[in-house]
């Protein structure tokens, strides 16, 4: 089984967040919708997955750096290392007269001693088996328990307004059908959600659908953390006398109030605008939300012929770059 933090890439005292940076990282890289034509692109996936599911589980990692579980969080077996030379297990030898031969401490050679029938009591065995070779203690190894089927990998392509407001997606699944799907709090470009029995039937039981999500990009929106940026032009008149001017939002078209001598690079504060918080907490209903900052641009006249003329003769007698020495 092969080590999860090899599998991620990543050191035995990763941070929890260098465990879901390299696995959003590779993630991408192995998605198979990126990887047509190469076969092998499913199952590094799923491979990445299953290590970020135990490495991401604090419980789990424990055990598994404890050697309780392997990498697939099945138990550990519990009699590894008891076959070492000298240790109750297969490799030593025994001399002509039935001691230890040259080399060896006293160990048990599994050619001429029956541990089944030694240990027999201590395990609460009824006779010896049969058929087959003797192993260990004299018994088969247990039957692998049944695999789960493959997971599903799904690509969904979320619009910036949508993601930012939390909207339900609609997505189709491989057997056809079409579910909604709540995005969770916070969703980000490369969030990976997933739907629990949605993959193929294995013996063992269903695998699991795992949606890596997509968030588009906008042509004026920008987010930062829980926030929303945007520049927003305004005339050279709506500054200097202010106005009620219309402000776009995730949401739709607000009205944004300007005060009279608004300068450039003023930025106003729209109120629960923003991007649904991380925290998932939920205000009358609704998830809670950041908010949109708008940073006013003054735009100058293309011809400044009028403008020229009522100014003639009159020059502002401000220094704005007096904070700077200058």
């Amino acid at each position: 089984m092969r080590d999860p933090y090899s599998t991620l890439g990543i050191a035995r005292t990763a941070s929890e967040q260098d465990i879901k940076s390299a696995y959003r990282k590779l993630a991408k890289e192995l998605h198979p919708d990126r990887n047509k034509g190469k076969p092998d692109a499913s199952e590094k996936f799923s491979d990445v997955t299953r290590a970020y599911d135990l490495l991401s589980d604090k419980a789990k990692r424990a055990q598994y750096d404890r050697g309780e579980i392997d990498g697939e969080g099945n138990p550990a077996n519990p009699f590894a290392g008891m076959g070492a030379r000298g240790g109750y297990g297969q490799g030593a030898t025994y001399g002509a007269g039935g001691g230890p031969g040259p080399g060896d401490f006293g160990g048990f050679a599994g050619d001429e001693v029956d541990l089944g029938d030694l240990f027999e009591g201590l395990f609460g065995g009824k006779g010896r088996q049969q058929a087959g070779p003797k192993r260990g203690f004299g018994r088969q190894p247990p039957p692998p328990p049944p695999r789960r089927g493959a997971d599903i990998q799904y690509r969904l392509a979320v619009p910036f307004v949508e993601a930012a407001a939390g909207r339900d997606q609609r997505i189709t699944l491989a057997d056809g059908k079409a579910i909604n799907l709540k995005l969770p709090a916070g969703v980000e470009d490369g969030t990976m959600m997933r739907l629990k029995d949605k993959g193929h039937q294995g013996t063992g039981g269903r695998g699991d659908g795992i949606v890596m999500v997509e968030v588009g990009s906008h042509p004026f929106f920008q987010r930062e953390g829980d926030n929303i940026r945007m520049d927003l032009p305004i005339t050279l008149d709506e500054a200097v006398r202010g106005a009620k001017v219309k402000c776009p939002t995730v949401d739709g078209a607000v009205m944004l109030t300007i005060k009279p001598g608004s300068g450039g690079g003023t930025v106003l504060r729209l109120a629960g605008k923003g991007w649904t918080r991380k925290n998932g907490k939920v205000v009358d209903g609704k998830a809670e939300r950041g908010d949109q900052l708008v940073t006013l641009e003054i735009q100058l006249p293309a011809d400044l012929t009028a403008l020229e003329e009522r100014l003639e003769g009159w020059v502002d007698i401000a220094r704005p770059r007096e904070k700077f020495g200058l």
